[in-house]
């Protein structure tokens, strides 16, 4: 049978990283709520052009698409601080038996 690669054991950071992740992930929800909500409303709105040539569906899209980057990024810095700030650093990705 196939064994994980990285042993693992408890995560003491578990905790607030589920918190963390359930408040980025509504916010992230809300965002798209919002752009789901203009569509159904008011779907002339996104016609609306914004730059020459781009309309708010597009920079609305765009923002969506950022913004989920930048929530993940944010979410692992987040994440790696707590981790050191309990003295648990990340581990690296070692393949169990390599030293």
């Amino acid at each position: 049978m196939h064994e994980p690669q990285i042993e693992s054991g408890k995560d003491p950071a578990a905790l607030y990283k589920s918190r963390l992740g359930m408040r980025l992930f509504i916010a992230y929800a809300s965002l798209y709520g919002l752009f789901v909500a203009i569509n159904l409303v008011q779907p002339a709105l996104m016609g609306i052009m914004v730059l020459p040539g781009i309309n708010l569906a597009v920079i609305y899209g765009l923002v969506l698409i950022l913004s989920a980057l930048l929530l993940a990024l944010w979410y692992d810095r987040l994440c790696r601080r707590e981790e050191t700030r309990l003295g648990n650093p990340p581990k690296s990705n070692t393949i169990r038996g390599e030293d």
